[in-house]
Parts: C-alpha cells; structure tokens; sequence
C-alpha cells in the first residue's frame, strides 16, 4: 500500500491522569509521527468535553510546531462558527509566519454540543448556516480581496498562502468544492454516501487561492497490531465513551480496555458500544494493508488522516508505527528543536 498518511489527535484525557497530561502526550506523540514519517499532524477543537483536552487548536498547533521541524502541522479543525474570521485569519497568519511551508488550516462548521457552550461561545445552533459566508470572508482576509469592514487588513496573514481544508460530511462536501477548499471527510464507514460526495466534490471544486485542483483526504479510526482481536482491542476505549456520551450525556475520559470488557451494560448502552466498534479499519498489517488500499483504490482519496485514541499509548504507538511500516513510510530520526531555531521551519508542500 502507498498512500500519504497524516495523523488528527484529539488530545484524548485518561481516566486518573491530569488533563495536562494529555496536551504534553499530544506534542510527544507529533515527534513520534514526525519520526515515523507521517506527513502532517492535526489538533482539535473540543469546548467543555472532560474526556479532550484540546479546547484552543491553534495554541497547540504552535506547541507542536515548535517541537518538530519537518512534518505539517494544522487544525481539524478550528470550528468556523465560533470565532470571527478576522481572529482565525490573523492566528494562521501568525502561525504561518512562525513556521513557514508548514501550516495547514483545517476548517468546521460544529457549534458547542449544548446550549450553554453555544451561549458562552456567543453563538448558537444556526450559526453554522452560514459557513459558506464564512468561508468566503476567511479567504478575503488571506487574499486583501472582498472585506466587510474596509481598511482593516489581517496582519501578517494578508498575503500569505495557506492550504485549507474543510471537515464536511456528505452535504458538506458541496461547501469544500464552492469554497476550493480541499475536502477532509469520513470514510471508513457509510462509504457508498462517502462516495457519491467525493465524485460532486470534484466535479463542482472551483479553484481558489487556496487550492487550484480538488485534493480529497479520507479520515478515520485504523487499528493495526499483532492479531485481529489486539487490534480490535486498541479501539474499545473510544467505542464505550461514544456509548456513554449517547446515554449519559457526558463524553468521558477513556478508560482501560480491560475494564470496558468486564462492565456491565444496559441493553442501549450494549448496542450503542457495538455500534462504535464497527465500520473502522482494524487488524494485522496484512488485513490493514488490503483494506486501506481498496479503500483508497475506490476513492482516489490523495491521503488518509488516522484519527485513532486509546487508553493504552504504548500499544497505540505501536498500531502507528506498524501502520507507517505497511504504508513503506520513510522513518527518520527526530530531534529536539531548542531556542531561536524552533521559529523556522523548511518549505513542504500541502
């Protein structure tokens, strides 16, 4: 199999570990996958979530950046509808000035999951209605064209070029294409719905300052280990905060694999946890491989973005590093970057 292959981490919090754990393991998990040769890595954006830490993307994405040289470093993504264009012009600007060549901008259109997050975000459920505006505002910030308040300019974003991309479902697909965004979209699951937005995706994408062809990233949870079952396993963790957020109302923080196993479950809750463990990419390099591949062969996707969380980091690293391994990544050295030189990074193309 050869494919691009990127990595999204949500800053996953553990049960009995600190939430601040969780943004170090982040920035020490971008120098593994820098390491292992993965071509970019993305943070999140999560508002009073217990079980993620990673509430402020673009504060993180420099954390990371200045602890890597090589690899990509962006957002998916920064949630559009909740802050002002010219702020997340201006960050990016920031970012990409910092570290150039290196910044991806990874763009959503969620809004906070309840009505008191939206309300001390400032904004509310329909706020995503018009993320076309949005998009189209952001892009004037970065091209000095179209602005809604004249003689304010986005510094130092004005004139940079930062690649963007948007985090789109099925419907959202249409908003990439008419914005000339590329397309990041779920695809390890519903794939016939998958397929069918990837084909209107190109086939309506107008290029734009930040993409002059359609550029499509399929993303999702792959597990790879020894056997099947090990595999399966790393995915557990992530299966049973899915089933408790839906019944509970609470995304909580993951817990051991083990201790899922052994609990108890109510019917829902037991159907809920099932459902979570299906539809994802799971098994022996072999299986991953052929998998993967077909997936991709199917989609013409350009990269595949692994968004996999476990409880166990050890066993998820090594899920990673066997992944990098079946897709024939180039593996080099990592190395700390102190002083002065964490401000600079070499030109890489998106």
């Amino acid at each position: 199999m050869t494919i691009r292959l990127s990595v999204l981490d949500r800053s996953r919090t553990r049960r009995d570990h600190p939430q601040g754990e969780a943004l170090r393991d982040t920035v020490r998990f971008a120098q593994q996958a820098e390491a292992l040769g993965y071509h970019r890595f993305w943070v999140s954006e999560h508002h009073s979530v217990p079980g993620v830490a990673g509430s402020a993307p673009t504060v993180l994405a420099a954390a990371v950046a200045a602890a890597t040289s090589r690899i990509r470093v962006g957002t998916g993504g920064v949630m559009l509808p909740n802050h002002r264009t010219l702020v997340v012009a201006e960050q990016f600007g920031v970012l990409e000035s910092l570290f150039p060549g290196r910044i991806d901008m990874g763009l959503g259109r969620s809004v906070g999951f309840t009505d008191g997050i939206r309300r001390a975000l400032g904004t509310d459920k329909d706020a995503m209605g018009d993320f076309a505006g949005q998009l189209a505002e952001l892009e004037g910030w970065f091209t000095g064209g179209t602005r809604p308040h004249e003689g304010v300019h986005a510094r130092p974003a004005e004139g940079l070029r930062i690649p963007a991309f948007v985090l789109a479902n099925e419907t959202g697909a249409d908003l990439a294409a008419a914005a000339g965004a590329a397309l990041v979209i779920g695809g390890l699951s519903g794939e016939e719905r998958m397929l069918a937005a990837v084909a209107r995706y190109r086939e309506a994408f107008r290029p734009s300052a930040w993409w002059r062809h359609p550029y499509v990233v399929v993303a999702g949870n792959v597990a790879v280990a020894a056997t099947r079952e090990e595999a399966r396993r790393l995915l557990v963790p992530e299966a049973w905060a899915l089933a408790h957020a839906r019944t509970h109302g609470a995304f909580p923080p993951l817990e051991p694999a083990e201790e899922t196993e052994a609990r108890a479950m109510s019917e829902r809750e037991r159907r809920l946890y099932e459902d979570g463990l299906r539809g994802h990419v799971h098994g022996t390099e072999d299986e991953v491989s052929a998998a993967l591949g077909a997936l991709v062969e199917r989609s013409g996707a350009d990269e595949v973005l692994v968004t996999t969380s476990s409880y166990d980091r050890e066993a998820l690293l090594d899920s990673y590093r066997r992944l990098a391994r079946l897709a024939g990544l180039s593996a080099q050295p990592s190395r700390q970057l102190t002083g002065a030189s964490q401000l600079t990074g070499p030109a890489r193309r998106a």
